[in-house]
């Protein structure tokens, strides 16, 4: 079972220029999961909050790829906020954990790195189901 303490802060690799800086990431080798889909957030209302989620199955990397948010995560039993706002700082997420990005930046983009093609069935959508899943898990 997953908790809150099994996410963690991966820095990335971020190569450096004058003209500019890349950060390259690989499956398998930045993240610790074969990539099998990328989106991002952006646009997001101040006060707006995305995510209020938890995967079954599914892996993510989180990063902030412009601006800043938080991301409030849950296991069921402890909580942990975690502020991301530098682009080669990202956030892993085993599956289990639920979590909601908060309080964007304007012109926050959050770009997410996830180890499944999008499947709703991965999905907990309520939390209230999600709590008892872990509660049956621990």
């Amino acid at each position: 079972m997953s908790t809150v303490y099994d996410c963690s802060i991966i820095q990335l690799p971020r190569i450096q220029s004058t003209s500019g800086n890349i950060t390259p990431i690989y499956g398998n080798v930045n993240v610790p999961f074969e990539i099998a889909r990328v989106y991002y957030l952006y646009d997001v209302p101040g006060g707006e909050t995305r995510g209020g989620h938890a995967h079954k199955n599914l892996q993510q990397l989180i990063v902030a790829a412009s601006g800043s948010f938080d991301v409030l995560l849950d296991d069921g039993i402890n909580k942990k906020v975690v502020h991301l706002n530098r682009p080669y700082m990202g956030l892993y997420m085993p599956n289990m954990i639920w979590r909601e990005l908060l309080n964007f930046s304007s012109g926050g983009i959050c770009l997410v790195l996830a180890s499944r093609v999008y499947d709703e069935s991965d999905y907990y959508r309520e939390y209230e189901e999600f709590k008892l899943q872990t509660q049956g898990r621990l």
